[in-house]
């Protein structure tokens, strides 16, 4: 009996986290699975500019694939990923603020905030990170109460 309850509990747990991966693949900025169109997301927080991380250097978490620079930096980033991924799944945070949409997103137009990673819309035309700047108190809430409610 102890042993098929403990059956469950795994079976139920493993569902768990197959739902939960289910759910970032969904929601998450991925091409083809890969995270931040391949940038590494260690070296916005270590050298503050976006660098293209290499195929060799990969590591999943829950279905988002990322790319490093280094194995340096694909260490520092297993050892803790939610401190390096970026915020809201990596959509447009002006735009996740503003219009609580998904808007895809220039990965050399980037801002940490408290330690996170925020990612925007940048054409020649239109700098989201500049709107955001100006408004930045209101659209952070904004952006982190409407992705909440993409997750359910």
């Amino acid at each position: 009996m102890k042993r098929s309850t403990l059956t469950i509990l795994l079976a139920i747990l493993g569902f768990g986290l197959s739902a939960q991966t289910d759910t970032r693949v969904k929601h998450f900025n991925l091409e083809k699975g890969v995270a931040i169109q391949g940038y590494d997301p260690t070296v916005y927080f270590i050298q503050s500019k976006a660098v293209k991380g290499n195929k060799q250097f990969t590591a999943t978490v829950e279905g988002a694939t990322y790319y490093f620079a280094s194995a340096a930096s694909k260490d520092l980033f297993v050892k803790d990923p939610k401190k390096y991924e970026p915020q809201y799944g990596g959509w447009c945070a002006y735009a996740m603020g503003a219009t609580n949409e998904k808007v895809e997103i220039d990965p050399e137009t980037f801002k940490i905030v408290g330690g996170k990673l925020y990612l925007f819309y940048h054409s020649w035309v239109n700098n989201t990170l500049t709107k955001w700047n100006k408004d930045e108190g209101i659209l952070k809430p904004k952006a982190d109460a409407n992705w909440v409610t993409k997750f359910k």
